[in-house]
C-alpha cells in the first residue's frame, strides 16, 4: 500500500494467508479500539477446515490480533503463528 489512509472496511471479504501461502480464512468484521483509534483484531470466517478442525465448533469463526498482520494488500498476510496449530507440540530433548 502506498501508505495513504485507507476505509476500515475495505479490510472486509479480502482473504488472508500465512506468510508460507497457506489459507486461512476470510475477513469478516474487523475489531477496533475507538479510544485509540485503531484495529486490533480482525474477526475471521470461511476458515481453513484443516487448519481448526477439532479446535473451533462449525459455524464459529476465530479472531486474529492485528499484530500479527504483515502486509495488508489484495490479500492479507499474517505471520505463520497460525500454522504451528496444526503441528503437534513436540518434545524437546535436553543434552545433559
Amino acid at each position: 500500500m502506498d501508505g495513504t489512509p485507507q476505509e476500515i472496511t475495505t479490510l472486509v471479504g479480502r482473504e488472508v494467508y500465512s506468510n508460507n501461502g497457506v489459507y486461512v480464512g476470510e475477513v469478516e468484521d474487523v475489531r477496533l479500539d475507538l479510544d485509540q483509534e485503531v484495529v486490533t483484531g480482525l474477526a475471521l470466517a470461511e476458515l481453513n477446515r484443516e487448519l481448526f478442525e477439532g479446535r473451533i465448533q462449525r459455524g464459529k469463526g476465530v479472531l486474529i490480533p492485528y499484530r500479527w498482520v504483515r502486509a495488508v494488500g489484495d490479500v492479507i498476510l499474517i505471520n505463520d503463528v497460525i500454522e504451528r496449530l496444526k503441528q503437534p507440540e513436540e518434545e524437546t530433548e535436553i543434552a545433559v
